[in-house]
């Protein structure tokens, strides 16, 4: 049995990156970027006007004001998308819109409202503003070649906007891992079927998959298997196949129908731990494919579960994606957490910003069956082994679970 922090250790060294592939635009935002991404020229990629007005010689209209304007002939209209052939000549002017290229022989914009208006063969240049107002100068903004979007940037609409603007319709990104589903147990039964007997309902399979799907991911499998060694293998195959990455729930421990691990290796799964001194979640499996692909095999028992997910596999689908794991927080217990003595223990909880500060509290059920514990739950509250509870006010270790939000006060 080993401790988290050498869990953890052992899964870091294990991993091998997913690779990269070509997105277009609408398909980019949530991806991150697998390369820098650099302009291919400059932005202003030429001179051009920031506001409507009039392009004028600075020196024509230096001395106008209200009570002595300085009157310009119109030589040209200058729309956005459209550029003069003709260059301004002394005590004239053009008409120009937003955006359009600054024509040659101008260099300062007069905005609009300082002027007599548009539409007439002469204007009244009714206040001066300084020399070069109002003109955006080619490559003020970007130089062409500077990095625009660095690698490991994720993509929001923002960073698409920028891509577009400089004339990208695809990026590569890091690939988003495909995820296969097993749940393992002959007392397990699909809901909306009748239970009779021993049977429970199999709410794992739906969990982990909305738990994949809700941090962005493809479920390219969902399968369950009844404690059949032929059919289990069959299944566990058909999810290596399946999936790049693949996480089975149940079969895992030391039951005498716990085939799970076995059955991996028989498909070539190595195996890198088995079993973390940990509370719950003990009878962890994690090991690789012949491929390089993780298996986690995760216990049955839901919340067990759910711990494990957040806490080993997400690190894991964020890392192939090219993003930093959740965060660890540091908040202030307001009841007490019920350490282990011997493993590193993981509570479901709360966690609320109050006061300008982060403060935490377990939910009330706590044991490792009880997956109602898990509804209202945004963090996995741990604590390392120790002889006494964590007292109410000490700091604690959160992880804001990657589905829920941080909520500005405690709630329930």
């Amino acid at each position: 049995m080993i401790s988290v922090q050498e869990a953890h250790r052992i899964i870091r060294a294990s991993i091998a990156m997913s690779g990269a592939e070509e997105l277009a635009l609408e398909k980019l935002p949530g991806r991150v970027l697998s390369c820098d991404m650099t302009a291919p020229f400059p932005l202003p990629r030429f001179t051009n006007a920031a506001m409507d007005g009039f392009a004028v010689k600075f020196d024509d209209i230096r001395n106008a004001a209200a009570e002595s304007p300085v009157t310009l002939r119109v030589m040209d209209r200058v729309k956005a998308g459209h550029a003069s052939a003709l260059a301004l000549i002394q005590g004239s002017c053009m008409e120009i819109m937003t955006g359009a290229p600054i024509p040659d022989g101008a260099d300062t914009v007069v905005a609009f409202e300082d002027t007599s208006g548009f539409g007439t063969p002469s204007v009244e240049i009714r206040k001066a503003p300084k020399k070069g107002a109002n003109v955006r100068k080619r490559g003020e903004e970007v130089s062409e070649g500077e990095i625009l979007l660095e690698k490991g940037m994720t993509i929001s609409p923002s960073e698409t906007a920028v891509l577009a603007s400089f004339g990208y319709p695809t990026a590569p990104v890091m690939k988003k891992p495909r995820v296969s589903i097993v749940t393992v147990g002959d007392e397990l039964k699909q809901p909306g079927t009748a239970l009779s007997g021993a049977d429970i309902y199999n709410c794992n399979s739906f969990m982990l998959e909305a738990a994949c799907r809700s941090i962005g991911l493809e479920v390219a499998m969902q399968a369950h298997a009844p404690d059949d060694r032929a059919f289990l293998r069959k299944t566990l195959s058909m999810a290596l196949t399946a999936g790049d990455f693949v996480i089975t729930a149940g079969g895992i421990s030391t039951g005498e129908y716990d085939f799970v691990q076995e059955e991996l290796s028989s498909l070539g799964v190595e195996k890198k731990f088995w079993s973390v001194s940990q509370k719950p979640g003990k009878p962890i499996f994690f090991g690789t494919s012949a491929e390089k692909k993780p298996v986690f095999s995760l216990p049955g028992n839901p919340v067990s579960a759910l711990v494990c997910f957040a806490e080993y596999c997400v690190p894991v689908l964020f890392a192939l994606q090219g993003k930093p794991a959740p965060a660890k927080l540091r908040a202030v217990l307001s009841a007490p957490f019920p350490c282990d003595r011997k493993r590193h223990r993981f509570l479901l909880g709360r966690i609320w910003a109050e006061d300008e500060q982060l403060h935490c509290r377990v939910s009330q059920k706590t044991e490792s069956h009880m997956i109602t514990s898990s509804s209202g739950a945004n963090c996995i509250i741990e604590a390392a082994p120790a002889s006494e509870p964590l007292r109410a006010g000490s700091p604690a270790t959160c992880t804001l679970l990657p589905w829920a939000c941080l909520q500005n006060r405690q709630e329930g």
